[in-house]
C-alpha cells in the first residue's frame, strides 16, 4: 500500500511539474490551450512539438500560433505555427501521423499507410500538405501586402511516421520530421542570412498577433465553412480512399481531432461512405454524408 501510494504520489508530482513547466511556454500564453487538452489532442501536440524542436534556434525570433488568416471571400485560412525570425517568415504545417507516408510535390492527395495485422495494411489518403501550405502562404503573404518579404514552407512530420517516398522537385518547400526540424531550418537560416531587422519582426508580431486572438464565434464559423467544403466536395475524391478533401482542416465538433472520409466495411451502411475523427477509438464521433 505504501509503494502504492508513493507510485502515485510521484506520478502527480510528475504531472504537477510538467504543467508548470508548460505553462511557462510562449505556446500556451498565446493559444491558452490547457495542458491536457494539449497531450490528448494529436493536432494540438504536433503545433506544441513544433514550437518546442525550434526554442533553440539561435538569432532573434518570434512566434505566432493559429492564425486565422482573412481570405478575399470573406473567409480565412488557419496557420498552425509561423515564425518570425531574422532570416524570413517560417510557414509550418504539422501533421501528427504515424505509418508511411508516400507522395510528390505536384499529387493532390498523398498516401498514409498503416499496419493493420501480418499480412495487410491500412491505407488512408490525405490532401497535399504542400498544396495546403501554398494557401496559408498565399494570403499570409496577401495580408502583408509586402513583396520584399522572404518566406519559407515547411511541412513537419511526427517522428512516429516514415517518410518513405516523399518527392519534391521545386525547391520551394521542405518536409521533414520533427527531429530534423531544428536542423533543417538552421541550414536555411545560415543559407539565407539576416533578412529581417529586430524592428521588421516586431513589427510584424505586432500586426499578425491579433489574428491569433480571434473569438470563439469566429473559430465556429472556420470549422463551419470548411464542414461545408468539405462535403461540397466528396466527389473529387478517390473511391478507396480516406482524405480530407480540401486545403482547410475538416475538425471534429467533439474533440478537435481531423475528420477523415472513410467507408463502412460492415452493418447496415456498409459500402457507404462517412466523416470519422483521426482520434478514433478515443473518440468515436462519426457524420454520415446524408446529413
Amino acid at each position: 500500500m505504501v509503494i502504492l501510494f508513493l507510485s502515485i504520489l510521484i506520478i502527480f508530482i510528475v504531472y504537477f511539474f510538467k504543467k508548470k513547466q508548460y505553462e511557462k511556454t510562449e505556446y500556451y500564453h498565446q493559444t491558452k490551450n490547457a495542458y491536457m487538452n494539449v497531450w490528448l489532442n494529436k493536432g494540438l501536440l504536433g503545433e506544441f512539438f513544433t514550437y518546442k524542436y525550434l526554442k533553440s534556434l539561435e538569432g532573434y525570433k518570434r512566434y505566432l500560433f493559429n492564425l486565422y488568416i482573412p481570405k478575399n471571400n470573406g473567409e480565412t485560412t488557419e496557420l498552425d505555427v509561423v515564425l518570425l525570425h531574422e532570416s524570413g517568415i517560417y510557414v509550418f504545417e504539422s501533421k501528427n501521423y504515424s505509418g508511411w507516408i508516400f507522395g510528390t510535390e505536384s499529387q493532390q492527395y498523398w498516401t498514409q499507410t498503416l499496419p493493420a495485422g501480418r499480412t495487410r495494411s491500412q491505407k488512408k489518403q490525405f490532401y497535399n500538405p504542400i498544396l495546403q501550405n501554398k494557401g496559408h502562404l498565399k494570403w499570409l503573404q496577401a495580408f502583408l501586402a509586402d513583396q520584399t518579404l522572404p518566406f519559407y514552407s515547411y511541412i513537419v512530420f511526427s517522428d512516429r511516421c516514415t517518410l518513405k517516398n516523399v518527392t519534391l522537385t521545386s525547391g520551394k518547400h521542405y518536409v521533414v520530421n520533427r527531429y530534423n526540424l531544428l536542423s533543417a531550418v538552421r541550414q536555411n537560416a545560415a543559407k539565407a542570412g539576416i533578412q529581417l531587422s529586430t524592428g521588421k519582426i516586431d513589427a510584424l508580431f505586432e500586426k499578425l498577433y491579433p489574428l491569433t486572438q480571434v473569438d470563439e464565434a469566429r473559430k465556429i464559423m472556420h470549422i463551419r465553412n470548411i464542414q461545408q467544403k468539405a462535403q461540397n466536395n466528396t466527389s473529387q475524391i478517390p473511391p478507396t480512399t480516406t482524405a480530407t478533401p480540401n486545403t482547410e482542416k475538416a475538425v471534429c465538433p467533439r474533440c478537435g481531432g481531423k475528420l477523415v472520409m472513410r467507408v463502412a466495411s460492415r452493418g447496415n451502411n456498409q459500402g457507404k461512405k462517412f466523416w470519422g475523427c483521426s482520434n478514433y477509438p478515443k473518440c468515436k464521433y462519426i457524420k454520415n454524408l446524408s446529413d
